[in-house]
């Protein structure tokens, strides 16, 4: 069958007649007013040949006169992508040759640069042409209604934009539509312009009829005629929409912090599902009763990231005034999102606290003697209390022990439920809490101290080259590798990342070093958090990109230990000239601050460590719970052994124990998961209206050229921008700026050889400032759009300490400049 009505098509055909066709059936199965017209489908164009005399009759029967030709691809009006405006179409056709021409140009519009780069970027790698043929309406008016806000994603708000005409100059953007924003629930309010309020309501009630029918909010094109009738045009899943939280039947406030991780990724449900289990085992130690019920019950995975249920804090009298402080570490952005919805008269406070008291008596209890003694022996003692550290983490990786082989996938996962982080939660992370914490406090009271004597910057510097910062160590251990490269230079740098993890699992490779490295580090990985994703013991790829960085590195002066030596230096000599200046001023603060200062030195470095022993834990964790998949793909239960990570421990040790079968179940989360890696922007502060409450704020003045974020480490930088939105196989050329969405441990290799760092999310506290501080590189944070805004080879200044980064050049420039493509 070449040719169908449209009336005789619905949702079930779509691989026949492709998306716009299937959701132009639905409407006219729904009782939608839709103009007449039927679908070539796929099979009809298959093969590049028109069938004319099919197509012709069917106009014929059509009635002739002008028509529209509009494309209906097969990935075309889906819920992961729209392919809005990717493919064409042609208006007012009139007549049979004019027609076949235009069918002909439709289908050969999935085939051109624009649709082929569309779907590479969505992840489609084949899709099919039909194309559908209706007889033209000639609107007095027409345009496009969402019916929910595509700017906000508030799902409480439809937005109607209307011209006269043909909507297709609204589509196209070559005109200034009116603009209408409509509540669900209420009737619109007449004002100037192309709509009345009858006309509006018609729109709104159209819109809450498809939105049920589809069942998710819906990007609708429509037109009205000279004779007031409502004509549906198009109705398509709007694609670009933050998931919602879940529905708790009242308005809440959702802040995400996975960011101050440095992960926007979305996170896996195994890998949510052990953060709540290794956050029971510890509260469980500690004193908190019904730890294992639900031990973060406000942690709440949104679209796959970690947002935190803000709502009672928020609507605490007691605790509102002091969220403004600790919010600083979220940056301003969040900072300000966070404020407005307090003064939202839907967070009116209220008294009490949110949690209970009880329990922050008995874990308050049972920490402050052991903080308080490990904070003040290690401020006395740091060389004895950082080796107790790393006795602790190698203790804790000892004792830390997977079931004896053979094991079942339910011994294995139990294992993994029960006992896992059992050792790292219960008093194996005490040892390292004292001299963590005395780190802390040594780097980050000098600038109290000293207010008014040292900037920030200044500061900045004291806390460059830090020593005994695993993640740091483990980069310059990296750098080592490179290093013993160097003999071979030509074959690292002839191969591919791909090609050198594929000739050193065959032994083909030199020894520089490597397994080594990944015994130590092996566990590690970016978005390491996160138990779904690969360790770099599995997929050394990662290490092989920045090994091949580093071996373009020709300048001596640019070498990373050599960087790191200097760094080091440089905050030794800033310690001593704070120390003279004090002196007469502030004699005894500044004796303090500089006896913290050089604590520092020999303490700081063990911020990162807490986590780094909190991975073999995670590491092992990941082990069993692929052998334990592998079972389950034996037994039919699961399609692939890492589908395991798409389940919670429940839903995987019920298909363990009772062989439940969960193949479909992880396909759909898989396919959400792969969608949400390719979102670009993630809400900070999110309504439970989907509102992104960043949204809501008026755009500030902002300088021509000039991007505004928050100050993350201090110093100033001009080089080439690279752009990277994966460090899994990333290239950067010694002394470009590294523009990133956010970067956490696994990103921190590339920072051995960039100039700079400006990422879109992040904290003063998070992993990459806190790097690019010890490593000398300046950073600017929360620089929204960053990876948008700036192109690959463009020249950029960057200005650590103002927070500011400045595109000193045109993108059409930069690509010449730099001799690469942007």
């Amino acid at each position: 069958m070449h040719v169908i009505p449209l009336p005789e098509i619905d949702s079930s055909m779509l691989a026949m007649v492709g998306g716009k066709a299937a959701g132009l059936g639905e409407l006219v199965r729904a009782g939608e007013r839709v103009p007449d017209g039927f679908c070539l489908t796929v099979d009809a164009l298959a093969a590049g040949d028109i069938p004319e005399r099919e197509l012709l009759e069917a106009y014929r029967r059509l009635g002739g006169g002008r028509v529209a030709v509009r494309s209906s691809a097969t990935a075309e009006d889906l819920p992961g992508a729209s392919f809005a405006g990717q493919q064409d179409t042609f208006l007012n056709v009139d007549g049979e040759g004019p027609l076949v021409n235009a069918v002909r140009d439709c289908w050969k519009s999935l085939y051109s640069e624009r649709a082929v780069a569309y779907r590479a970027t969505a992840g489609i790698e084949d899709a099919a042409m039909a194309v559908v043929v209706q007889r033209m309406v000639d609107p007095v008016v027409a345009g496009v209604l969402f019916t929910a806000n595509p700017i906000t994603g508030c799902r409480t708000e439809m937005v109607v934009d209307a011209a006269p005409g043909l909507g297709t100059a609204i589509v196209d953007g070559t005109v200034v539509p009116d603009h209408y924003v409509l509540a669900h629930h209420s009737p619109a309010t007449a004002r100037n312009g192309w709509l009345d309020a009858h006309q509006l309501d018609q729109l709104r009630e159209a819109g809450a009829r498809l939105q049920r029918h589809f069942g998710a909010p819906q990007d609708i094109e429509w037109a009205i005629d000279a004779d007031g009738v409502l004509w549906l045009l198009q109705s398509r899943p709007v694609t670009t929409l933050f998931p919602l939280p879940p529905d708790t039947g009242e308005t809440r406030l959702y802040l995400e912090f996975g960011h101050i991780q440095g992960m926007l990724r979305p996170c896996t449900p195994m890998g949510v599902s052990l953060l709540k289990t290794g956050a029971a085992m510890w509260f469980h130690a500690h004193g908190v009763r019904d730890a294992l019920r639900d031990p973060l019950p406000r942690l709440t995975p949104i679209g796959g990231r970690l947002y935190f249920d803000l709502t009672d804090f928020v609507r605490s009298k007691f605790l509102r005034k002091r969220l403004r402080t600790s919010l600083e570490v979220y940056g301003p952005r969040v900072r300000a999102a966070v404020e407005r919805a307090m003064d939202d008269p839907r967070f009116t406070p209220r008294r009490g606290v949110p949690f209970r008291l009880g329990n922050t008596i008995r874990v308050t209890a049972k920490l402050t003697p052991s903080l308080l003694g490990g904070l003040v022996s290690s401020l006395a003692r740091p060389d004895a209390a950082r080796a107790r550290a790393y006795r602790a983490v190698a203790e804790i990786r000892h004792r830390t022990t997977p079931p004896p082989e053979p094991a079942t996938a339910l011994t294995r996962l139990t294992w993994v439920a029960e006992e896992s982080h059992g050792v790292v939660m219960g008093n194996g992370m005490l040892g390292l809490l004292g001299p963590l914490t005395a780190g802390i406090v040594s780097g980050t009271a000098p600038s109290a101290l000293l207010d008014g004597i040292a900037s920030p910057e200044e500061l900045d510097v004291v806390l460059g080259g830090m020593p005994f910062n695993v993640t740091t160590e483990m980069d310059l251990a990296l750098w080592r590798l490179a290093v013993n490269a160097a003999g071979h230079r030509e074959l690292f740098l002839g191969l591919s990342p791909d090609e050198l993890t594929a000739k050193y699992r065959a032994g083909e490779l030199p020894d520089i070093g490597m397994a080594g490295f990944l015994a130590q580090y092996g566990m590690r990985a970016a978005a390491e958090i996160d138990v779904g994703m690969p360790r770099w013991e599995e997929d050394p790829t990662p290490l092989w990109a920045t090994i091949a960085n580093y071996l373009r590195v020709d300048a001596p002066e640019q070498a990373p230990d050599r960087r790191f030596r200097q760094a080091a230096a440089k905050a030794e000599a800033m310690i001593e000239e704070l120390a003279r200046r004090t002196r007469r001023t502030r004699p005894v603060r500044g004796r303090v601050a500089v006896f913290l200062m050089r604590r520092s030195r020999r303490l700081t470095g063990l911020r990162e460590i807490g986590k780094f022993a909190w991975l073999p834990a995670l590491q092992l964790s990941r082990r069993q719970l692929l052998l334990a998949g592998e079972e389950l793909v034996a037994r039919g239960l699961l399609t692939r052994a890492d589908d395991v990570m798409f389940l919670d421990l429940q839903e995987a040790i019920s298909a363990a124990r009772d062989g439940t079968d969960y193949r479909d179940l992880v396909a759909t989360r898989r396919a959400e998961h792969e969608r949400e890696l390719r979102r670009p922007t993630v809400p900070g502060a999110l309504l439970s209206d989907g509102t992104d409450v960043e949204t809501l704020a008026p755009a500030g003045p902002a300088e021509d050229g000039v991007l505004t974020g928050m100050a993350g480490a201090a110093g100033r930088a001009t080089g080439r921008a690279r752009v990277i939105l994966d460090p899994a196989d990333a290239h950067i050329e010694p002394g470009e700026i590294l523009v990133a969405p956010t970067t956490d441990p696994g990103w921190t290799p590339l920072f051995l050889t960039t100039a700079g760092l400006v990422t879109e999310t992040g904290s003063p506290v998070a992993h990459g400032p806190t790097v690019a501080r010890e490593y000398g590189i300046p950073a600017v944070i929360c620089v929204r759009g960053a990876t948008r805004e700036i192109k690959t080879g463009q020249l950029i200044t960057i200005d650590g300490g103002a927070g500011t980064v400045r595109i000193d050049e045109p993108a059409d420039h930069s690509a010449a400049a730099s001799g690469r493509n942007p």
